[in-house]
């Protein structure tokens, strides 16, 4: 009945790009407890819907990250273990599923789920208590700027709309997202790094890019990188990207400015991933250094770039 029924909803409401396994498992009246054919279920998803991905506590595709709060924790690895697991009550232990594994055996990104009101459905009660746009900016540094997948549930009324003030808040989180990414200080800024790998030079860092990518020399897992922003800028949000494509590498790094004399540091990470984003005290500089203190294997970096926006408090 299961798989009928997925058909159905596949078939005529698809295509879909993801599914959800919860991991609610409780028992019935009688006490017994449903026992579901997951291997036989993904193999129907991996044919009727060969482009989703699917989301449980322990993948196959994207993971729990342990809390309904939206947050994914700051160190985030795209990795996980699973063997030994299950979903539901025999998942891995919320710190796990937070973190991921530094050295998992599977590719299975986190993903942060919350509800823009209280609960996951609609109650006329709650129409006073939806997340400002604001709260909800806030969640999204919390989630995608630190890797992660950011899955807001907005449920429908009783017309099958959206109420009037989720869809507000909604808007006004757009226009937030949108002044956030306004102004990219570091667009086309000098880049200097002790040595790259030939055919992925520095520059591809700051050029705007979001395909090109700077690759450190081999075996150089300790790469520090130099930005020139030529004047003056007022700063206080790096957005810092790996290339996904090789892998998660980077688990420690350090971002300082120069005070003119000398570099002083103003904030540090462990991962980064497909996004990391910190916030920090507004900073008047020329130039900043990236230092990669730990990498499991020669950084590869998407872009670096610099805003000055508003601090929505979201720590880092």
């Amino acid at each position: 009945m299961y798989v009928e029924t997925m058909k159905e909803l596949i078939g005529k409401y698809g295509p879909i790009f993801e599914l959800w396994w919860d991991g609610a498992n409780g028992e019935g009246p009688n006490g017994k407890k449903q026992v579901y054919d997951f291997a036989w279920f993904e193999k129907v998803v991996r044919k009727i819907a060969p482009n989703a991905v699917v989301f449980s506590d322990i993948g196959p595709d994207i993971r729990w990250v342990g809390n309904e709060r939206g947050i994914a924790s700051t160190t985030n690895w795209n990795l996980l273990d699973t063997a030994g697991f299950l979903r539901g009550h025999g998942a891995p232990p919320q710190d796990t599923l937070g973190k991921g594994n530094f050295n998992g055996k599977n590719w299975i990104p986190a993903e942060c789920d919350v509800s823009i009101r209280p609960g996951w459905f609609y109650h006329a009660k709650e129409d006073d208590k939806v997340k400002t746009g604001e709260q909800l900016m806030k969640l999204y540094l919390q989630s995608v700027g630190r890797g992660a997948n950011f899955l807001l549930n907005v449920p429908p009324d009783r017309r099958g709309l959206f109420h009037e003030n989720d869809s507000a808040a909604l808007v006004e989180f757009k226009r937030l997202k949108d002044e956030f990414y306004k102004e990219n200080l570091a667009l086309k800024a000098g880049v200097a790094v002790a040595a790259s790998r030939s055919g992925y030079p520095a520059a591809n860092l700051t050029d705007g890019n979001p395909r090109t990518y700077w690759a450190a020399a081999d075996e150089n897992r300790k790469p520090s990188i130099e930005i020139d922003l030529k004047s003056i800028k007022t700063f206080n949000s790096i957005v810092l990207q790996e290339s996904m494509e090789f892998g998660q590498r980077i688990a420690a790094f350090t971002v300082e400015v120069w005070d003119g004399e000398k570099y002083k540091e103003i904030a540090k990470g462990t991962t980064i991933g497909r996004k990391r984003i910190l916030q920090f005290e507004p900073q008047q500089t020329s130039k900043l250094r990236i230092s990669i203190k730990e990498s499991k294997a020669s950084p590869v970096l998407n872009t670096i770039e610099l805003y000055n926006a508003p601090d929505y408090g979201a720590g880092n």
